[in-house]
């Protein structure tokens, strides 16, 4: 049974959920790999970097925390970039799909996990040691990233071609 506050938290990701696949509606590959504005985002792209995102973090809330790298490679660089792109050997239906799975996934975790039990973050260039988030907040977290990225989706499909999620 899922309690009040995790039916919320479900409802608040399935909604920006929501508002992001829907960016992708219509939307050939080509499309889809379209850069429309001066950021290299595009509206695959974005969805799969979602869901890496939204994996990578489900994984933290089940205490699977690994390390940031301090130096990075060029290859390191390249794969760190391919997650922001459709490529060329990948679909949008592919990227969907499989974001679906993350979702379900991470769906199941938000019923199931103690939501105070916290762990430390990882070690990053950009983060002190020592500081801890409860299962609660990586929750809300991936939830804030999924609607910041969908409002990036919805203008970089807006000028694709005129389509809007809301509006």
């Amino acid at each position: 049974m899922t309690t009040n506050e995790r039916g919320d938290i479900l409802d608040f990701l399935g909604k920006h959920r929501y508002f992001l696949r829907h960016t992708a509606q219509g939307l050939t590959d080509d499309q889809a790999r379209t850069r429309s504005t001066i950021s290299e985002l595009t509206v695959g792209g974005l969805i799969k970097h979602v869901s890496a995102t939204e994996q990578h973090w489900a994984e933290f809330a089940q205490g699977k925390a690994e390390a940031t790298p301090t130096e990075y490679t060029p290859e390191m660089m390249a794969t760190w970039q391919d997650q922001f792109r459709l490529t060329e050997s990948e679909t949008l239906a592919g990227v969907l799909a499989e974001y679906e799975k993350v979702a379900a996934a991470t769906d199941e975790l938000v019923r199931t996990l103690d939501l105070d039990a916290g762990y430390e973050l990882p070690a990053a260039p950009w983060q002190p040691p020592g500081v801890f988030w409860s299962v609660r907040r990586v929750f809300l977290h991936i939830a804030a990233e999924t609607a910041q990225h969908a409002g990036h989706a919805d203008i970089v499909r807006e000028a694709i071609d005129g389509q809007k999620t809301m509006g």
